[in-house]
């Protein structure tokens, strides 16, 4: 799964490195991405077929629900279901979004506790995450536009913490992920090759939202993932 990541691009940078053309968003660098927070997601135009750069809000809200308040909205979609369920299946079908990331952090079970890890990307590049979004239009007209994170089975790497992992995209990748509704887009849903992420230990902070600094993906000691 992925519960929490980093995001601290500014928004020019993150524009540049996706081509969005829109009007750059009010984005505040983030070292603790959290459920329910907005967040910088990249989708493509229906019409023009160009690149945007908007803020959403992280747990998927369908368009279709009845119960708003009261609904789950997930933060991950499980890439082997997904087709299959109502919450997800429109989404997948046509609004699929990339997710801009720096790192994220999962936790692995030991003696009892839990440990958090940081995970990035071997060659220092940014992550994209494989997203979906939606747009909810409240009774008073207001919209809520949100997004989850694809799921997939762990690589190497990512086995030794947790039995599942985002899916992450590779820049060749992007234009089929975010292109129009009969793309070839389901063998991209797949665990990044091995030995392509870096996994590092963190303090135990990353784990409240209220913390949010570069201090939270300083290494700490602790022990090796392997005997």
């Amino acid at each position: 799964m992925c519960g929490r990541y980093a995001s601290f691009l500014p928004a020019e940078a993150i524009s540049r490195m996706f081509g969005t053309v829109n009007p750059l968003p009010n984005l505040a660098p983030s070292w603790n991405v959290a459920p329910t927070q907005d967040a910088a997601v990249v989708r493509r135009h229906p019409t023009t077929g160009e690149r945007h750069l908007d803020l959403l809000k992280w747990g998927l809200l369908p368009h279709w629900t009845k119960e708003p308040t009261k609904v789950q909205r997930p933060i991950n979609a499980r890439s082997e279901t997904a087709a299959r369920l109502a919450t997800f299946r429109d989404a997948l079908a046509q609004r699929r979004c990339l997710v801009p990331a720096d790192a994220f952090y999962e936790w692995k079970v030991t003696e009892g506790s839990k440990q958090p890890y940081a995970i990035a990307r071997q060659d220092g590049r940014p992550i994209a995450f494989a997203g979906l979004w939606e747009s909810f239009r409240w009774p008073d007209e207001t919209v809520t536009r949100s997004f989850t994170i694809m799921t997939t089975m762990p690589n190497a790497e990512m086995s030794e913490l947790h039995d599942r992992m985002p899916v992450i995209l590779d820049e060749p990748d992007w234009p089929t992920w975010l292109g129009k509704i009969d793309s070839d887009y389901q063998a991209l849903l797949r665990p990044a090759p091995d030995g392509s992420l870096r996994v590092w230990p963190v303090d135990r902070r990353v784990g409240s939202p209220r913390n949010n600094g570069p201090e939270l993906l300083e290494p700490i000691s602790a022990p090796s993932l392997t005997p």
